[in-house]
Parts: C-alpha cells; sequence; structure tokens
C-alpha cells in the first residue's frame, strides 16, 4: 500500500518544484553563496532521483484493479468453474426402509416428494449376512414407478448389489427394470459366470464386469465397504476405454447388510479424494445419512445421497428430501 501511494505521489508532483535550499530555487549553488571554494564542482552524471523510479514503475491508472480485487474476482472464477464441472445433486431414498407390505405405493409416493432415485438394496446372505429383494420384486415395483428417460434421470433405479456372485445377476436385473447396477468390488473376483445356471471355473474382475453391465445397457456403478481401501479404485476411475469406467463410486459409510445404522464419519476421506481427482464424477454416499450428517458427506464431495429411515420414517418425507438436496446444492454453489 506505501508503494501505491508513493507512486501516486511522484506522478502527480508538479514538473517545476523549487529546491528551497537556495536563492533562485535550483538547487545549485552560485558564485555569490560558496566563494570559498577553489575548485569548481564537476558536472554530476546521477539521473534525477524522480527518472529512475518513473522508468521502472508503470504507470496507475484509476481503473487499475487493486490486488484485493483480482483475487476475489479469480476466486469467483474457480467457484464458477467448480459448480460448472460439479455433477446434479440426486436423492436416492433406500426402499430398504420402507413399509414392505405396500412397497409399490411408498415407491410411487416417495418419487412425487421428490427423490431423484430410488437405492434399491439387493442382499443375498453370503456377501452380507441378511435377505431382501430379488429380480422378481424389483419387476413389480418397477410398476409404480415410471422410467427414466435420460441417463441418471428421474426414476432410476439404483440398484446396488451386495451380492457374491454380481455377473450372474446382470440379465436378470436388467430384465426387471434396474437402471444402474452397482456391484461391490470386494466381490468382483468371482465366477465369470453370466447366468444362476451356469457354472465355470473363471473368474472376472472389475473392469470386466463394468464392461459387460455397459454392453447389457446399463450403467455401471462400484461399491467399497469402509474396510477396503479407495486406492482400489484409481486404476478402474481411470481406464483409457469408456467402456471399462463406472458411472459411479459409492462409499459405504456403514458396514453393509442393515439399515439404520450409525453414520461413520472416518469414510468421508475417501470421497474427498475421490472429488479431488475427479470433479465431474457420480460420487454416492450410503448409510446412516439424514439431516444431522447431511452437511459432513456434501461438504466431503458427495452429489448422490441415499437416506432411508431418514426419509421414509419422517413426519414429512418432502421436508426432508429438500433438506438434503439443499445442503449438497449450497456446498457446490448453486445456491
Amino acid at each position: 500500500m506505501l508503494a501505491c501511494i508513493w507512486r501516486s505521489v511522484v506522478r502527480t508532483a508538479p514538473a517545476d518544484i523549487t529546491d528551497p535550499r537556495t536563492p533562485d530555487g535550483s538547487g545549485k549553488s552560485s558564485p555569490s553563496t560558496f566563494r570559498a571554494r577553489s575548485t569548481p564542482q564537476q558536472p554530476s552524471t546521477a539521473k534525477p532521483a524522480t527518472a529512475s523510479i518513473h522508468a521502472d514503475t508503470p504507470a496507475l491508472t484509476t481503473d487499475q484493479p487493486c490486488p484485493s480485487d483480482v483475487v476475489a474476482e479469480q476466486s469467483k472464477a474457480k467457484q464458477a468453474i467448480e459448480t460448472a464441472m460439479a455433477p446434479k445433486t440426486i436423492i436416492a431414498p433406500s426402499i430398504l426402509s420402507a413399509d414392505f407390505a405396500q412397497l409399490g405405493h411408498d415407491c410411487a409416493r416417495t418419487m412425487e416428494q421428490g427423490a431423484d432415485w430410488l437405492h434399491v438394496d439387493i442382499m443375498d446372505g453370503h456377501f452380507v449376512p441378511n435377505i431382501t429383494f430379488g429380480a422378481p420384486v424389483v419387476a413389480k415395483i418397477r410398476g409404480h414407478v415410471d422410467r427414466p428417460t435420460e441417463a441418471h434421470g428421474r426414476g432410476t433405479f439404483d440398484c446396488h448389489m451386495m451380492i457374491a456372485e454380481p455377473k450372474k445377476w446382470v440379465k436378470d436385473f436388467k430384465k426387471a427394470g434396474a437402471d444402474m447396477y452397482c456391484f461391490h468390488y470386494e466381490a468382483a473376483f468371482s465366477s465369470a459366470a453370466e447366468s444362476p445356471e451356469e457354472t465355470t471355473d473363471a473368474k472376472t474382475s472389475p473392469r470386466e464386469l463394468i464392461r459387460y453391465i455397459h454392453d447389457q445397457g446399463l450403467q455401471a456403478g462400484i461399491a467399497i465397504r469402509p474396510d477396503t481401501s479407495v486406492d482400489v479404485l484409481w486404476d478402474i476411475v481411470e481406464a483409457e476405454d469408456p467402456r471399462d469406467k463406472p458411472d459411479m463410486v459409492l462409499i459405504m459409510t456403514v458396514m453393509p447388510g442393515f439399515g439404520g445404522q450409525k453414520f461413520m464419519a472416518s469414510e468421508l476421506p475417501k470421497v474427498e479424494a475421490l472429488r479431488k481427482k475427479y470433479p465431474e464424477l457420480n460420487i454416492e454416499v450410503d448409510g446412516g445419512l439424514g439431516p444431522a450428517t447431511i452437511d459432513q458427506a456434501a461438504d466431503a464431495g458427495a452429489n448422490v445421497i441415499v437416506a432411508g429411515s431418514a426419509v421414509f420414517a419422517a413426519k414429512d418425507p418432502a421436508d426432508v428430501i429438500a433438506a438434503l438436496r439443499q445442503s449438497v446444492d449450497r456446498r457446490n454453489g448453486r445456491l
């Protein structure tokens, strides 16, 4: 700031300022002033001080922004880019918390209350100890919810496949009406059989399974449990061939198998690491999410929010869905 003031003073100083130290104001000694000198002064070769200042200092104009304004504009530009790159907010209530006696009705009503997707937890009693839905149940509830008209669109059935041999069931769930087929990394190195009836000693892999899911016309997601490092995902997400890339990554914030568990904030650094490397990736968080924990997940970078009991057990599910969406939108600069 002092430098800016000095440059301004130098610029605006009048050119005919006189030197008060001498009678004529020139700053030069006259013969009558110092008669005792016997040796005349040699002409000075030094340039006036103002010359060097003017030569080294760029001209200032009244419309030149101050440094603080530049920083503010850069910050706004960065925020605009991040907002443009961030994937849309998706609220996917888990029907594991719905009333099974009226499952179709609950699914349709939840969509009317503002949900984007329905999260369908498929458990086989092997990969996890619990058992939930099969393909026939998915087919029945599909009749109560309109199919999405675009990828990741409203009405997407996000099938979270907590099963030991995920490749065997891709075709069945495709027929049942699934849209997103999200398998677990921990189960991906399993049988390469393409149906429950088929047997083979061949094994599949995460990339091969993603390609197979895409070949069947489904979107592919990959999930990891809390005890699995996020490092296993880098090579998968960075696959050169788009057919081998997942459309979504799911980070579990509870151990899979049961609903209503306590949120594990310790898993959020995985979300942060993924969002930092992949600004446009759909990152889903599942487990213990609700109004009390949504801000943590949103701040970490999650954009696909799974909430079960927080929605289905709420007095006003529409308000909860709106609050979840608002938290994620605020983090992404959309509010």
